[in-house]
């Protein structure tokens, strides 16, 4: 029960982020902001992470876990409806259908103008224009997602870790790599109901669509954004009621005395925790540390960059609608690797449950290559299975922890604005500033767009090459591949000599108990 709620929520806080990311070019369109301002929102959420990360770090596992877990999807459902809160009180949505001047453009900007005439508006007081209520609207989208961040910060570390505390071992992979896997089917629905809503005009209902004199491929266009974030406010509730229902702690799986085995277990992972941790960050791993977190945080720079202006980059260098481009994003393999994750524990799961120590003399290996497969798959099973703890030893590091959730704050801002300097043609409010940007470089555009994330990641191979290095050393004078590969040998001969005195000692036990019989 547990792992199907674990796993729905998992669906609704993908479906939730994914949405939230197809949407920022219609937000940025509805409040006429820009661009480094919505990445400045986008960027919001991990400021929500950061609030509550460290506690639930500490306190989450003393705490009612799955309770815990049903307010999170909560918070974040009271997060999506404040996101969609400001269609509601600002009003109809007015695009601009004339042209209006300011004392600052050049008459170069009015070269396209359909039948060759302009149509001028008088400058009105800016005053005016700043106080208007409607301006200030976003911020209703930046607290909604601030409050969304706090409520999917409890998801990830307290359910992971209550499966394992209360699964066994060989079973617990398993149970995560569905629970991965699961966070597929979040991303696909989100970036579909995105592509929907961004193809229905924002005040359907409202107004005649008939009238409109915009089409989606309008960069004045704006989608129903709003809609979709009442779809995944309702679904957080939804998944939210069966975790009120559970209890704080499970019988451990196939153990009968589960007070005494779950407060040992307990006792050794807190220890195990410990020393990885003191060897992480005290010892002979520091800069092996050091190294990784860096590659991460440039790694992640990058990939916030260019999964955030997507549909953005789609729309004006290959003139797609929003909802075309929307959903194209979902054509991006990435999603791919989660589905080979739950085949890869399955087999893990089914080769540690089935694996025998003792191998018969019949069933001796072949070659070293089997032996060096043998070995490494145990290796991969052990550090999947302790995964959560060597999490939990990075995230208590105060340095890593802000490293590694800050990094998701500066990138969307910064590549926003990097956009921002693309813009050709702004838009303007009704007393003439400038709202959201209309036409972009396509050529400088595609520099920005694809050139940064391409230099980031080039930038962190430098940290790897470091990583390398530094476990290169770490290998012993006269130790290759022959003598590790000799070693799992004698154990594994070792091993068999062991099997047969075994099957030998009970035959003789066999023999002498007969001859008592008789």
């Amino acid at each position: 029960m547990f792992l199907l709620a674990i796993t729905c929520a998992y669906v609704a806080k993908t479906l939730s982020g994914s949405y939230m990311n197809s949407m920022l070019t219609q937000i940025e369109r509805q409040f006429n902001i820009p661009t480094s301002l919505v990445g400045f929102i986008n960027g919001s959420f991990e400021i929500g992470n950061l609030l509550l990360l460290i506690f639930v770090s500490y306190f989450g596992t003393k705490l009612h876990r799955p309770i815990m877990i049903g307010v999170g999807c909560v918070v974040m459902s009271l997060g999506c409806f404040l996101q969609s809160l400001p269609h509601f009180l600002m009003g109809r949505y007015e695009y601009e259908s004339t042209v209006s001047v300011s004392g600052n453009l050049s008459s170069d900007s009015f070269l396209c103008v359909e039948n060759g005439t302009q149509i001028f508006r008088p400058t009105e007081d800016p005053s005016e224009c700043v106080k208007e209520v409607k301006s200030f609207m976003w911020v209703y989208v930046l607290v909604g997602n601030i409050i969304r961040g706090i409520g999917e910060t409890p998801i990830m570390p307290l359910g992971i870790s209550y499966i394992e505390d209360f699964a066994k071992s060989e079973n617990s992979p398993l149970y995560i790599g569905f629970i991965e896997t699961g966070a597929i089917i979040g991303p696909l629905i989100g970036l579909l109901l995105a592509s929907f809503c961004a193809n229905v005009y924002v005040d359907i209902g409202s107004v005649n669509t008939d009238d409109l004199t915009i089409t989606p491929t309008d960069t004045r266009w704006v989608g129903a954004w709003w809609f979709g974030f009442l779809v995944c406010a309702g679904v957080n509730v939804l998944t939210a009621i069966p975790f009120f229902f559970l209890p704080k702690t499970l019988p451990k799986e196939g153990l009968t005395d589960n007070a005494e085995v779950t407060k040992n277990d307990k006792e050794e992972k807190q220890k195990e925790v410990k020393k990885e941790k003191d060897g992480i960050t005290k010892g002979k791993y520091k800069h092996f540390k050091f190294y990784t977190i860096h590659e991460n945080v440039i790694q992640f720079n990058a990939f916030v960059n260019m999964i955030s202006f997507m549909p953005k980059y789609l729309e004006q260098q290959y003139g797609k609608s929003a909802s075309d481009a929307i959903f194209l994003m979902e054509c991006n393999k990435s999603y791919m690797w989660k589905i080979s994750l739950l085949a890869a524990t399955w087999l893990a799961t089914v080769r540690l449950k089935y694996g025998t120590l003792c191998i018969k003399p019949e069933e001796k290996s072949l070659g070293v290559g089997l032996h060096t497969f043998c070995t490494r798959i145990f290796e991969k099973i052990e550090m999947f299975s302790n995964r959560t703890m060597y999490l939990n030893s990075y995230l208590v590091d105060g340095f890593s922890f802000s490293l590694l959730i800050v990094a998701g704050i500066p990138a969307p801002i910064y590549f926003g604005a990097l956009v921002d300097s693309t813009c050709l043609h702004w838009g303007t409010l009704k007393c003439g500033e400038s709202g959201a940007c209309r036409i972009y470089d396509s050529t400088n555009f595609r520099y920005i767009y694809l050139g940064l994330p391409a230099a980031l990641r080039g930038s962190s191979y430098i940290p790897a090459f470091s990583i390398l290095a530094i476990l290169r050393k770490r290998r012993l004078p006269g130790e290759d591949v022959s003598s590790g590969t000799m070693l799992v040998e004698a154990k594994l001969i070792g091993k068999e000599n062991e099997c047969k005195d075994m099957h030998q000692n009970s035959k003789v036990l066999n023999d002498d108990e007969l001859k008592t019989k008789l």
